[in-house]
């Protein structure tokens, strides 16, 4: 197969699943991943797709916009790891918690596997199976109903309802965008309702957001910066960013993010814990 034809249908496929990986490109194409990154990188300096590390995503998105799961599971590796290594240190043994869906929060459970006597209530599908497949036997993961999303989220009126009679000690939400005037949001409008919902089932609201997140804007706001006790991002987070989260959340940990894909467990902190 030539380049040409090779990155046409790597182009194809991205439009259709929201992202790709290199290694899996490789294998299919059986080519090396080094011939997989120059096809990601000639897209890339042509605007047609947006080269990210392991892979590549859609670009251009709007407001309504909501890629898939996977797609958004090849972006920041580094970052989410950091942000997911620092928010397990917030979670007690015997603790009853909500994860929202995002792939910050699947790599949040990831490390949950093995806190004793935990209690999760989650609307994500990744969350729930890889919490059934690796946890504890004393623990106990709770799936809500609902409609499922492109980004494996269950929303709408069964989510809410499962999520209105509980009282949980701590949510952890990940969300679509960041900005001062519209808050956190999401591309999703029964999202955002069910988002709401876990936030006002949960004694403390902890944001997990990379600093990608800034300035981004989805359609729906699901609660103001203030309502925010923690935010856990990382530390290239922009200057302005960094002042307006500040004033405005609860506590914002920054976290260092190695290229290999895991953290530096010593955060920096910004604002004051309320």
């Amino acid at each position: 197969m030539l380049a040409q034809q090779r990155q046409a249908a790597i182009l194809e496929r991205v439009r259709a699943a929201g992202g790709v990986r290199v290694s899996e490109l490789a294998t299919e194409f059986g080519v090396s991943d080094m011939t997989i990154r120059r096809d990601l990188e000639a897209l890339d300096e042509r605007g047609l797709l947006a080269k990210v590390h392991g892979g590549a995503t859609t670009t251009g998105p709007s407001s309504t916009d909501e890629p898939g799961f996977h797609a958004k599971s090849v972006r920041q590796l580094s970052e989410k790891a950091a942000i997911a290594d620092r928010a397990a240190q917030l979670v007690r043994p015997g603790a009853a918690i909500a994860l929202s869906a995002g792939t910050t929060t699947a790599e949040l459970a990831r490390r949950l596997v093995d806190v004793p006597g935990l209690t999760v209530v989650t609307n994500s599908l990744p969350v729930a199976e890889i919490l059934h497949a690796g946890g504890r036997p004393d623990q106990t993961v709770v799936l809500t109903g609902g409609v499922r999303t492109p980004s494996d989220a269950l929303v709408g009126p069964l989510a809410v309802d499962a999520v209105r009679t509980l009282h949980l000690d701590l949510l952890f939400l990940g969300v679509h965008g960041i900005t001062e005037r519209a808050g956190f949001t999401t591309p999703n409008l029964m999202e955002a309702e069910t988002d709401r919902a876990l936030v006002a089932a949960a004694d403390r609201l902890v944001v997990l957001a990379d600093h990608t997140k800034w300035g981004t804007v989805g359609i729906s706001s699901i609660v103001e910066l203030a309502a925010a006790h923690v935010l856990v991002s990382d530390d290239r987070l922009p200057p302005p960013a960094r002042r307006v989260l500040g004033d405005q959340v609860g506590e914002l940990i920054m976290v260092k993010a190695t290229g290999a894909g895991r953290a530096t467990r010593t955060p920096t902190s910004e604002g004051t814990a309320q």
